[in-house]
């Protein structure tokens, strides 16, 4: 079959005249054959879900009450656009509770369909072709995608065990330092667990000015974190002078599907920031941000919500060394960053943290994320469906009795 005329007309962006003809096959979608095939050929055997990375837990009944109320009113049929005003308002109110952040919601907040939506629209404010953006690896790729289709380039900052996952800034060439707008930062870091001491902060702003490039940190877990008190960048003295924050609704308040986040910083980063968006959407739904008012007014519910995945990583870290792998109980996220065996003392040898996730999947029905970004390492999520403790503990009980006999080594 020929291919249609406009085969040659797709953007080089996306592969160009070779668009939809590679076999590749992306790690996700080969943990979902695999999923398949493991349900497939044993179905008397549960799968095992540690590679979800999305919250279980629907949105607190108070959130949703509010919704239910703010859906049928019609003041709320038309386009946000930019953000309703008593939405920015909660958010300032919220920073100055969490982080002893001051914000002006006029100016210093706008919020985004999501943070993946605002992760996606900043590169456009910034990058001409020949930029670079500065990203650690493994991590969330999206500024990165659109920094590449403004014809932009990504510098990888690798996440190692040596540095402490902290991306080392005075490693990055001085070429590169030179053509640099971005530095994308994620504190709580998906998917290391890493959490960000002021210290380091104070070092990003110096080398921020010092070098003249933007800070956008990804704050979307920020309200999971066990190894200190939710910080934020713009606590820092001077950070507000040289970048912003994205914080997202998902994540701290289980409203992963209602699509709502923010950016807050710098006003005239976020004035561009508004600026841009207005070419891309026309806001989310006023219903949302109003009900999502009632969660930024709460610290009940992130503080519960963080108090669930914590206890499920700190049983989840508990099981896994009794099964011979290690692993340390993560600064923050929902997420376990745990070095992969290079084999099995009596079985396969791995050649990498992919073939060990298949091997989970495939023999033990046990589904992970492998990162071979920067070093062999699996990512458990304990965003598993489970009702109470009693499931919990039925279900670490389970994965014990899968892995305590396959001997990891490393």
């Amino acid at each position: 079959m020929s291919d249609p005329y406009f085969q040659k007309l797709f953007a080089d962006r996306i592969g160009g005249a070779q668009y939809g003809k590679s076999t590749a096959i992306y790690k996700f979608e080969k943990i979902k054959r695999a999923k398949r095939q493991a349900l497939a050929e044993h179905p008397e055997r549960k799968l095992l879900d540690f590679g979800i990375g999305e919250n279980d837990g629907v949105a607190d009944e108070r959130i949703r009450r509010v919704m239910c109320e703010e859906i049928n009113k019609p003041e709320n049929r038309g386009y946000a656009d930019n953000g309703a005003p008593a939405f920015k308002e909660a958010v300032a109110r919220f920073m100055q509770r969490e982080y002893g952040v001051v914000l002006d919601p006029a100016t210093q907040v706008n919020h985004c369909i999501g943070s993946k939506s605002g992760l996606a629209i900043l590169p456009a404010a910034f990058i001409n072709p020949g930029d670079v953006t500065l990203m650690t690896v493994p991590g969330y790729p999206v500024a990165g995608t659109h920094t590449g289709y403004y014809g932009g380039v990504v510098y990888k900052l690798p996440l190692l065990p040596e540095k402490d996952f902290l991306p080392d800034l005075e490693s990055i060439p001085g070429d590169v330092r030179s053509k640099a707008k971005l530095l994308v930062l994620c504190f709580p870091n998906s998917p290391t667990g890493k959490t960000a001491p002021p210290e380091y902060y104070e070092r990003v702003v110096a080398f921020a000015k010092k070098h003249e490039i933007v800070v956008l940190q990804d704050a979307a877990h920020a309200q999971l974190s066990y190894d200190r008190a939710p910080n934020s960048f713009l606590s820092i003295p001077g950070a507000e002078d040289v970048g912003v924050e994205m914080h997202s609704m998902s994540k701290g308040f289980d409203m992963i599907g209602w699509r709502l986040g923010w950016l807050c910083g710098n006003p005239l980063i976020v004035r561009a920031f508004a600026e841009t968006k207005d070419n891309c959407d026309s806001g989310q739904f006023l219903a949302i941000q109003k009900a999502a008012i009632a969660g930024l007014d709460n610290p009940e519910i992130p503080h519960r919500i963080r108090t669930k995945y914590k206890r499920r990583l700190e049983k989840l870290v508990a099981t896994l060394k009794r099964c011979g792998f290690q692993c340390d109980m993560p600064g923050g996220t929902y997420f376990l960053y745990t070095p992969a065996p290079m084999g099995l003392a009596s079985g396969p040898q791995f050649e990498s943290a992919e073939a060990c996730s298949q091997y989970l999947i495939t023999q033990q029905s046990i589904c992970t994320v492998p990162w071979d970004d920067a070093g062999s390492f699996l990512r458990f999520s304990v965003t598993y469906e489970a009702a109470d403790e009693a499931a919990e503990d039925a279900l670490m009980a389970e994965t014990e009795a899968r892995l305590k006999g396959i001997k990891p080594v490393f």
